[in-house]
């Protein structure tokens, strides 16, 4: 038998059992750290995204059910996605700002239903341009695609206030436009939405993970590419130059996206900044555990929880997932809550 090792530090004491690994966790994942996307259309039924395996296009009605059963499985924030009838669709993206369009009118009914439960909209103009692009778009003599900011900006403006009006808890500009969170501020300030929150896309990556997505809102650019706006995957110091700008211009929650192939910007950003931090596990993330789990080669809820609990560790305060109802569950199952 071998010399028992004289060790007076041995890691392996905190680990021995469930009750003492609980003690010294460093991290614990709640169900109110997370915010469940969805995604709406103009339909009197449910519809089934093929993109997203377990997600949906919502019917107004079917949408208040789901919200009511994430609410009851303690989420506490949900965030709204348009899928907009072409029709619609215009350069000039008018229907952003429809006071009777369809997040208009979702706004208002979940807020009726569910008056605890927090509404974020997301304000960028893809859902609604006919070009496909978060921005106005200009094309120059050969053809090629070009998004202005400027001009994007003050339709964003109408679109939050759109929203704003509608009874949105938190404005989400995703576009990536230079300065559209101080117009963005200063709008909802002067029309006196003062304490309605700006969530900012702060670093919003020119990502391949959002496919899936694109496929559940028909969104995907008619030509070119996210690359002028959308940040480049390869930086992470840009980051911080784009989080000290929406401080500057008054963001109340800065965001990172997507979340799991960039957990090294949420720890720079989570130790840079004392503001909130959200992280949006995007479409692409949530359909490689799916698929992999249908054909059987990962446990589905063992990897969805590590895989959240790795963003929340990493400096998250709050996660963006498709999967929030389902991990709410789990966690309330568990007594976390």
């Amino acid at each position: 038998m071998s010399k028992k090792l004289d060790l007076p530090i041995r890691p392996r004491r905190n680990r021995q059992n469930e009750a003492i690994r609980s003690l010294v966790r460093e991290t614990a994942l709640l169900p109110a750290d997370l915010i469940y996307p969805l995604f709406v259309h103009d339909k009197l039924e449910d519809e089934p995204i093929e993109s997203m395996p377990g997600c949906k296009r919502w019917s107004l009605e079917g949408l208040l059910v789901e919200v009511g059963e994430a609410r009851d499985a303690g989420v506490k924030a949900v965030v709204l996605f348009p899928a907009i009838e072409d029709v619609l669709k215009t350069p000039g993206a008018e229907e952003c700002f429809n006071a009777e369009g369809l997040v208009p009118k979702v706004v208002a009914a979940i807020k009726a239903a569910y008056p605890d439960v927090a509404v974020i909209t997301d304000v960028a103009l893809d859902p609604y341009n006919s070009d496909g692009h978060d921005g106005l778009v200009v094309k120059d003599a050969a053809g090629q695609a070009g998004v202005l900011n400027d001009e994007t900006v003050h339709v964003l403006c109408q679109q939050a206030l759109c929203h704003a009006r509608a009874g949105a808890d938190v404005i989400s500009p995703s576009d990536m436009m230079d300065g559209r969170v101080g117009e963005i501020r200063a709008a909802l300030d002067e029309a006196g939405f003062e304490n309605i929150l700006i969530m900012s896309y702060t670093a919003k990556y020119a990502s391949a993970y959002y496919g899936p997505f694109r496929g559940a809102l028909e969104s995907a650019p008619k030509s070119g590419d996210k690359k002028t706006y959308q940040m480049d995957p390869a930086n992470w110091r840009e980051a911080l130059r784009e989080a000290e700008l929406d401080v500057m211009e008054g963001a109340d929650i800065i965001m990172v996206k997507p979340a799991g192939p960039y957990l090294d910007v949420i720890r720079a950003l989570r130790e840079a900044l004392e503001l909130p931090m959200a992280a949006y596990q995007v479409s692409g993330e949530y359909l490689m555990i799916k698929s992999a789990a249908a054909d059987g080669w990962i446990d589905e809820e063992a990897v969805m929880m590590e895989s959240l609990l790795g963003i929340k560790r990493a400096g998250a305060d709050m996660i963006l997932t498709y999967f929030a109802k389902a991990a709410a569950k789990c966690l309330t199952a568990k007594g976390e809550s």
